[in-house]
């Protein structure tokens, strides 16, 4: 860790990582279910791209609540501080992704298991809309200014980690019980595994101290005056939407790369489930030094000019991504993600820092959060959906690629407007 952090500043990264990766791994375990088995489970007898289309429509459900969670926890972080925030989002996380293991599915409940599943979905959504800000705060607030950048990436690190554990979770479920198992029962493992969420809820509750950002505010009696997320809209309104524009390509390309591309290549390109999963799990073990790397190299060089590059880089990949996956082999889906992971981690690894930098510290856990989940409903929310709708409507992989450039351009665009932003500290 760096010199010029605080003695606890080890405690406060390896905590953060270690509850944003299992919140994260709650998250996309709902997922991974939705590509392999929630089509058979809670929508039986559509037909399997009608079925594909529904469980993903499930999915989405959690981007459209992930604003509401950013609104609620994002009005109780700027009032009575990060952690009780933060630790309100890992119970909840925790709780309700053990619930979804342990409902019972179409055939024993008919078409309240779907509507319980929604509504399960929908907590998560909440959860995960709370949880980022509150993560992302602990760490850039707590850390030297001049080294923001660098330990607010361990907070976007917990997605490729997410994405890690999610995969291989599933992968080694399906390995050692087999497909038969995994529809009947197995599926439910990976989510009863997230218990382990609601522990380190308390262990942060107990163990970790409000950040010092937050702390002087209150002194100051900094703290917004009525509702911080009102004040945020009212008075940073442009800002908020350039954020939201700036995060819709890396969210929609990154649910793709991790979601979609598993039911395409299964289901499109008849590829086993093993081989795509240790595709999207290498690809994910990549990211993670690129996002760190990112985010250090955004300290030295601006925000700015690291996310445009990842914007521009991106937007080009794009365009070759689907030609590479249609090839169908490993290597080829391999090359095709991890470099879309790599380009896509240039603006992931800063963007913790730069959101915060954009909100002064009295609605900046409203602010960050709104811009962040407003771009995750446009961006993740819908991504999978569309593209399997582009695919269904032109049967071409192509037109989803041209999509996914479309999305870095919105983002290059944004960040090019908040350029001349104020930073503030």
């Amino acid at each position: 860790m760096d010199k010029t952090a605080s003695p606890s500043m080890g405690r406060i990264v390896t905590t953060a990582l270690a509850g944003a990766s299992i919140e994260w791994y709650d998250f996309f375990i709902y997922g991974t279910a939705a590509a392999l088995v929630f089509p058979a489970l809670f929508f039986p007898g559509s037909d399997p791209l009608v079925g594909s289309l529904l469980s993903f429509g499930t999915f989405a459900v959690g981007f459209i609540a992930r604003p509401v969670g950013g609104i609620l926890f994002g009005h109780f972080g700027d009032k009575v501080g990060r952690k009780r925030s933060l630790v309100a989002a890992l119970l909840l996380m925790g709780l309700t992704t053990t619930g979804i293991g342990l409902m019972p599915t179409y055939s024993t409940i008919g078409v309240w298991a779907p509507v319980l599943l929604i509504a399960l979905r929908f907590a998560q959504g909440v959860a995960i809309g709370g949880q980022w800000g509150g993560a992302v705060l602990l760490l850039t607030e707590s850390a030297p200014p001049e080294r923001r950048g660098f330990y607010g990436s361990f907070a976007q690190l917990g997605v490729p980690i997410g994405v890690l554990l999610a995969n291989l979770v599933f992968l080694i479920v399906t390995q050692t019980f087999g497909d038969e198992a995994l529809q009947a029962w197995a599926w439910r493992l990976p989510f009863l595994f997230s218990v382990v969420l609601i522990g380190i809820g308390v262990y942060v509750n107990l163990r970790l101290e409000e950040t010092p950002a937050f702390e002087q505010a209150q002194k100051k009696a900094a703290p917004a005056q009525g509702s911080p997320i009102l004040q945020a809209l009212r008075e940073h309104p442009r800002t908020i939407m350039l954020a939201a524009g700036a995060f819709v390509s890396v969210n929609s390309l990154f649910y793709i790369f991790i979601t979609y591309i598993v039911a395409y290549a299964t289901r499109t390109l008849g590829m086993p489930k093993s081989t795509v999963l240790m595709a999207v799990m290498v690809s994910a073990v990549v990211q993670s030094p690129t996002l760190v790397f990112a985010a250090d190299l955004s300290d030295r060089v601006g925000r700015h000019r690291v996310f445009l590059w990842g914007a521009a880089l991106l937007g080009l990949w794009s365009l070759v991504f689907f030609p590479l996956v249609d090839r169908a082999t490993f290597g080829s889906v391999l090359v095709a993600l991890t470099v879309g992971q790599a380009f896509l981690s240039l603006m992931y690894g800063p963007q913790a820092a730069l959101f915060g930098e954009l909100f002064p510290v009295e609605i900046r856990y409203s602010g960050a959060s709104l811009g962040y989940q407003i771009g995750a409903i446009f961006g993740g929310a819908f991504a999978p959906l569309i593209a399997a709708g582009l695919l269904a409507s032109t049967g071409s992989s192509m037109a989803i690629g041209v999509y996914m450039s479309l999305m870095c351009v919105i983002t290059f665009v944004s960040i090019l407007l908040l350029r001349g932003a104020r930073v503030h500290h």
